[in-house]
């Protein structure tokens, strides 16, 4: 199957059944499997610890859904700040975007 031909087919996830969407910057689901990018970590969109998080969240989301193109989605949302590497563990988006802290 021609990846490029399904990259037209994504957009945000709604409520409702979830087929071919992007959830938030590092998780989509593809012909109705859910799908986690490895090696980053991505704002939450859906349950979110605060509004900043929320908003660049759905940033992120904005993004991936413009990069599934056959790109390399980890590289480009880490390089574009709107992810981090993934190191073993979720970290505390609220506290790094609040304190202009470093991730990780």
């Amino acid at each position: 199957m021609d990846l490029l031909a399904l990259a037209a087919a994504f957009a945000l996830c709604t409520a409702g059944p979830r087929t071919t969407c992007v959830v938030d910057g590092d998780t989509f689901w593809l012909n109705g499997e859910k799908v986690r990018i490895a090696d980053i970590n991505a704002p939450e969109t859906h349950e979110a610890g605060c509004a900043e998080e929320r908003a660049l969240g759905q940033q992120a989301a904005r993004r991936l859904v413009a990069l599934l193109n056959g790109r390399s989605l980890s590289a480009a949302l880490v390089a574009e700040g709107l992810a981090e590497p993934w190191r073993g563990r979720r970290s505390d988006w609220c506290a790094m975007l609040a304190g202009g802290t470093e991730a990780g």
